[in-house]
């Protein structure tokens, strides 16, 4: 089912019909500031296994989640000065950090090296769905198990049919994935470069 949302003002009756779904157990599709992301509630297991269905990846490889903001973060990562006072400049945007997670993660959450990548877009719809909801949402891009990047939400849906319970239609995204920076042991370390201007973290 297609959900047009306003990508500026998203409708309040409209974001808590997403939010109940999520509450529900149900896989959606989102826009982000970078591109579309296939998510649910960070609490719900059955859920994070339908995305791992849905996405065909081994239980080995976690996905990364977003919180609402920095107070948010610090309640599922370990964030030092030197990862807060990065992350205040740049959040929010187009970067997926990665940091040491707390024990509110779920351990299907962590790498074996105990850590998580943790996002906070700037994109209105993803904030007020995360805000409401009260919890951070999984974040995986909404692609092909090849890795065929879908643009526009109504490919979304025509592609992932029934796996997804909801695509959200937001307008447009950059349709780049974002940056990956890594900030264990306080030294930046870029995973992937994506959009985000990486020089400013240096």
């Amino acid at each position: 089912m297609l959900l047009e949302i306003n990508p500026i003002n998203p409708q309040p009756r409209k974001i808590e019909q997403v939010v109940d779904l999520l509450r529900r157990g149900g896989v959606i599709a989102y826009p982000t500031d970078t591109i579309h992301g296939i998510g649910c509630d960070i609490l719900n297991k059955r859920a994070i296994e339908r995305v791992y269905q849905i996405k065909q990846r081994p239980k080995n490889q976690p996905f990364s989640f977003i919180c609402s903001d920095l107070k948010n973060i610090s309640q599922y990562a370990k964030v030092s000065n030197y990862a807060y006072k990065t992350m205040r400049r740049l959040l929010p945007g187009p970067y997926t950090f990665i940091l040491e997670g707390a024990n509110q993660v779920p351990k299907m959450m962590l790498t074996k090296r105990k850590t998580a990548g943790i996002r906070v877009p700037d994109n209105p719809i993803c904030m007020a769905i995360i805000s409401a909801l009260g919890n951070p949402i999984i974040s995986t891009s909404a692609t092909t198990a090849s890795g065929e990047l879908f643009n526009e939400p109504w490919l979304i849906e025509a592609h992932f049919g029934k796996q997804l319970d909801l695509v959200i239609d937001g307008g447009a995204v950059p349709g780049e994935p974002s940056s990956v920076v890594s900030l264990i042991g306080d030294e930046p370390e870029i995973i992937r470069q994506g959009l985000g201007d990486i020089a400013s973290l240096y």
